[in-house]
């Protein structure tokens, strides 16, 4: 019993081992020329319709109903009023001057072009300062 077992798994080992590449099936050469004598069959092509029977002149236009207003209308002018400028102080206990001191100068700038005014800045270090409280 050993020695099948022992010989089985050799003989599986070395077949295991053993080249498995089948023979290389050669095609046939097929020449290039034979490919391109083959034809293809043409597509019928249908004449073109013939010339029309009956000669058609063409009128004369006249477009009386043009209008410069109308097709290019002048937009009227809206004057843009500015508001008037927003307080600085706000309703807090906090100025300019002491939001500048808790964040630099930078901040202050940032915050001012990031919510368009001074006063939203100084509100954002209201804010800066009960967080911090």
């Amino acid at each position: 019993m050993k020695y099948t077992i022992l010989t089985l798994s050799s003989l599986l080992f070395f077949t295991g081992c053993m080249t498995q590449d089948p023979t290389p099936v050669q095609k046939p050469i097929v020449s290039e020329k034979k490919e391109t004598e083959v034809k293809k069959p043409k597509a019928k092509r249908t004449p073109p319709p013939p010339a029309p029977k009956k000669e058609v002149e063409l009128k004369e236009v006249e477009d009386t109903n043009y209008n410069d207003a109308y097709m290019y209308p002048q937009a009227p002018e809206e004057k843009i009023v500015q508001p008037a400028s927003v307080p600085i102080a706000s309703n807090g206990s906090m100025g300019k001057e002491a939001c500048v001191a808790m964040i630099s100068q930078e901040k202050f700038d940032k915050y001012t072009a990031m919510f368009g005014s001074e006063a939203a800045s100084i509100k954002r270090c209201d804010m800066i300062k009960a967080m911090n409280q």
